[in-house]
């Protein structure tokens, strides 16, 4: 999977840019703030309608301006496409030239995996963090993940509203019957798919880290969730029902699982060190995609947005050779002088790259 051109019009700090990638090492570099990061944000947007750093779709558009453009030409093993998006009162996108309707059929088009130094707040923070980075893991290579989760979100939404009334106009409570079996049913489907893939992330996450630390670490994944049987499930929402009306929204169900990380045994939120916590997230990163490339036949493509920073030259060198044949596209504040079989090396500088070699 690679893709082949980037062409921005007003997207962030640029006017008009084209870009033309190679199918191995793209590397942009330059200060701070000139547009790197633009560039990571707009292939991540082609991939799944909407940004990383913002959920308000105007701080995308150039300032003084009123639209913006991406248009992204990719190759895959089936066939060359074409993603355009379009943002100005609304936004459209289109693949191969036809409209689509829902953001779902965009999913899966193009595959990425994103580091970000955010990243390592997954392990850092709380739950949704986490339940974040499975959502977007699966939701690109099955589809029906990302219905079952929406019509989840949907039902829990109506729900909650319905608790409210409850508490405050003191109606009856006989309706929540019909939303407790609509929650199960579509929690337990979505626990599937997120067990499958918890199962895919153990079977090859010690194997890695042991790699990135030498086989210093050993690292272990466990699974929390209170949706690994349907009738227990409703037993559950129902027998919090009073509690759940005194508090106004739902207190049990998928959307409060979790996933802990060990290291030698010790949990990595409470007790890994900085190095821990950045290595625990590399590895799961690098499972993300593993599992990608064996679902979907052929490696996504690998965003690093000033990730590499964190890296000494030989891990960074190690890491890049040995991550097969996937391209990469890179950001950083200097150049990287390791020369690598097939790279393109850009210089970023108030919204201008300049292809240097």
């Amino acid at each position: 999977m690679l893709i082949t051109e980037l062409e921005l019009q007003n997207f962030r700090n640029y006017e008009k840019q084209k870009i033309k990638f190679c199918n191995n090492i793209n590397i942009f570099y330059g200060d701070n703030a000139q547009g790197k990061t633009n560039i990571i944000e707009a292939i991540f947007i082609s991939a799944f309608g909407k940004s990383f750093r913002t959920s308000k779709e105007k701080e995308l558009i150039r300032y003084n301006e009123n639209f913006l453009n991406i248009n992204l030409k990719y190759q895959n093993k089936d066939r060359d496409g074409n993603i355009k998006i379009q943002i100005e009162d609304k936004k459209n996108i289109s693949i191969n030239g036809l409209k689509i309707k829902k953001l779902s059929e965009l999913l899966g088009n193009i595959n990425v995996v994103l580091f970000t130094p955010d990243d390592i707040n997954i392990l850092k923070n709380g739950p949704s963090q986490r339940r974040r980075f499975l959502d977007m893991m699966i939701g690109q290579i099955r589809p029906n993940y990302v219905y079952n989760l929406n019509m989840y979100l949907k039902v829990l939404e109506q729900r909650n509203n319905y608790l409210k009334q409850i508490r405050n106009d003191n109606i009856n409570d006989e309706l929540l019957d019909i939303w407790d079996e609509k929650l199960a049913q579509y929690a337990y489907k979505i626990y599937l798919y997120r067990l499958e893939f918890i199962n895919k992330i153990k079977e090859k996450i010690n194997e890695i880290h042991k790699n990135i630390t030498e086989n210093k670490e050993e690292i272990k994944i466990e699974y929390l969730t209170d949706c690994d049987n349907k009738d227990s499930l409703i037993d559950m929402i129902r027998e919090r029902r009073k509690l759940d009306i005194i508090k106004g929204y739902t207190t049990k169900g998928i959307h409060r699982d979790d996933f802990n990380i060990y290291i030698n045994g010790n949990l990595v939120n409470v007790y890994g060190s900085q190095g821990q916590h950045r290595t625990a997230v590399l590895s799961l990163k690098m499972c993300e995609l593993e599992i990608i490339k064996e679902e979907v036949g052929e490696s996504p493509i690998l965003l690093l947005d000033d990730f590499m920073s964190e890296l000494d030259s030989k891990r960074r060198k190690n890491f890049l050779n040995n991550i097969g044949n996937t391209q990469v596209i890179i950001t950083c504040t200097e150049e990287i002088k390791e020369d690598f079989k097939n790279q393109s090396i850009f210089y970023v500088n108030n919204g201008k790259i300049d292809l240097k070699r």
